[in-house]
């Protein structure tokens, strides 16, 4: 594809948002916009479907929906709250250990800087650049395996993991685009452009997209 054209990729993408479900996280940020509630949901959702994720989620909060709520839990209520999310109990020990160094170190609020939200346990690149854009409208790249299999397949980036993804985009994609740019290939990755026999006839892209990679399609 022509790097310039992005910006209609990303036009055609917004306008077929509303036919899906956003991703969870996503989802999370519109019901509330509490950069708490996305960190946990971000947390959460780590290996794990949405709609898992979006379960868990609704049962934790009902039982606490900040730092100190939260850390009053013994783990194993937090562990029962949050099955069957991948790798529960891991999540739950780091779910407590984050509330204690929100409240430590951060007095409860949660930080605004990428950099410091990676100080924290069990927080990538990817949930540290959500809870920026997302919870702080902040600019802010997010890339998980959809974001980095699409923008690779478009041919709009030349890169073998998600973090070298994250740093080509940051180059080269126009910063208005930063924010929306995970929602609008999550969403088309989940529904349209999926890992393996894609659903070509279906794109409203496809003829923007060098599908690199893709021997299969639909």
């Amino acid at each position: 594809m022509k790097d310039k054209d992005i910006s209609k990729i990303i036009e055609i993408l917004k306008k077929e948002l509303y036919k899906w479900k956003p991703p969870i996280v996503t989802e999370v940020a519109n019901r509330k916009k509490d950069p708490f509630r996305i960190l946990i949901s971000c947390v959460l959702s780590l290996r794990t479907k949405d709609d898992t994720t979006r379960g868990a989620a609704m049962r934790l909060f009902e039982l606490a929906d900040n730092p100190k709520d939260m850390l009053r839990l013994k783990k194993k209520i937090v562990e029962k709250a949050i099955y069957p999310v991948g790798f529960y109990r891991n999540k739950a020990e780091n779910i407590l250990e984050i509330c204690g160094a929100l409240i430590n170190k951060y007095h409860s609020k949660i930080p605004d800087e990428i950099d410091e939200l990676l100080k924290l346990k069990g927080v990538g690149r990817k949930t540290a650049n959500l809870v920026v854009t997302l919870g702080y409208n902040k600019p802010g790249i997010c890339v998980d395996t959809h974001v980095h299999r699409i923008s690779n397949r478009f041919g709009y980036v030349k890169t073998k993991a998600p973090e070298e993804t994250e740093n080509a985009l940051r180059k080269k994609l126009p910063k208005r685009h930063w924010i929306i740019y995970n929602d609008l290939l999550v969403t088309h990755g989940q529904n349209i452009c999926k890992p393996i026999s894609p659903m070509c006839s279906r794109c409203s892209v496809e003829r923007y997209c060098d599908k690199i990679g893709v021997t299969k399609h639909r």
